[in-house]
């Protein structure tokens, strides 16, 4: 498959709270996720498209489906599109929406295509097709929550995705890999990735690990990350305020002098 994306420059700037500066030469274009750009130099033009702009034969009824299965995954209908047309070099900003890493994909060396997680890419060059893809076995897919629904990047240009924590990246030689299905982060077109139920009563119940796990096999690359947006969700719920002005502290002493000193 000829594919022909535009050639971006960049800087990754931070450490747990990174963003990623994109250089633009004239005419070049980055998409992005609704929401995601930080800021833009002058020269640099934004359009919000439905469609990923990776084909620009593609009819209106194919961009009418390629968008609907978005809006099915919680994704937005449109896809913003930044375009440098001013004269010289400019530069556009992104930035994930919680703490962890942005991972640099150069998609030209990986296969040309990666799957990740859902509500992880951020952006990419122009040229690269942004679609959605459901895990073939709907009943495990269903229960077993993250990872039923991923996201999957074909082109040959640099595209960017972001993780939660710390990101490892692990090469699979024919081994079979399990982890947590909101650890998972991406994988590239060689690893074959399903999602299984805990066995054992017992674990699956008081394990603490959840119901199901992800299962990758096969040859390339898998990218994980230490701390998945709905595991951090859940503890700040946990201690989050309670209704009526009460809170939870980390131990009943210390909530009970918080909510004394506060006047509860």
């Amino acid at each position: 498959m000829t594919m022909q994306c535009h050639e971006i420059d960049y800087e990754i700037i931070g450490n747990s709270m990174q963003m990623v500066e994109i250089e633009l030469d004239p005419n070049e274009t980055v998409i992005a996720e609704a929401g995601a750009m930080n800021y833009m130099e002058e020269g640099i033009s934004f359009e919000a498209k439905m469609g990923d702009g990776s084909d620009v034969n593609q009819g209106f009824m194919s961009k009418l489906f390629s968008a609907g299965k978005r809006v099915i995954s919680g994704e937005s209908l449109f896809m913003t599109h930044f375009t440098n047309q001013g004269v010289g070099k400019r530069r556009v900003a992104f930035a994930s929406p919680f703490p962890g890493t942005i991972v640099p994909l150069n998609m030209a060396e990986l296969g040309n295509e990666v799957t990740c997680q859902k509500d992880s890419f951020l952006c990419a060059a122009l040229g690269t097709k942004v679609d959605i893809a459901f895990n073939r076995r709907l009943g495990s897919g269903f229960f077993g929550g993250e990872g039923f629904i991923l996201e999957r990047l074909k082109g040959d240009g640099m595209a960017f995705i972001h993780a939660g924590g710390t990101v490892i990246e692990k090469e699979l030689n024919g081994e079979m890999l399990r982890l947590d299905t909101g650890c998972l982060v991406a994988f590239t077109s060689g690893i074959e990735y399903d999602i299984q139920a805990v066995s054992g009563l017992k674990s699956m119940f008081f394990g603490g690990e959840g119901l199901f796990m992800a299962t990758l096999r096969g040859h390339g690359k898998v990218w994980i990350q230490s701390l998945p947006f709905s595991r951090l969700a859940d503890r700040v719920l946990e201690h989050a305020p309670k209704a009526g002005g009460s809170r939870q502290g980390e131990g009943s002493i210390l909530g009970g002098l918080g909510d004394m000193l506060d006047g509860d």
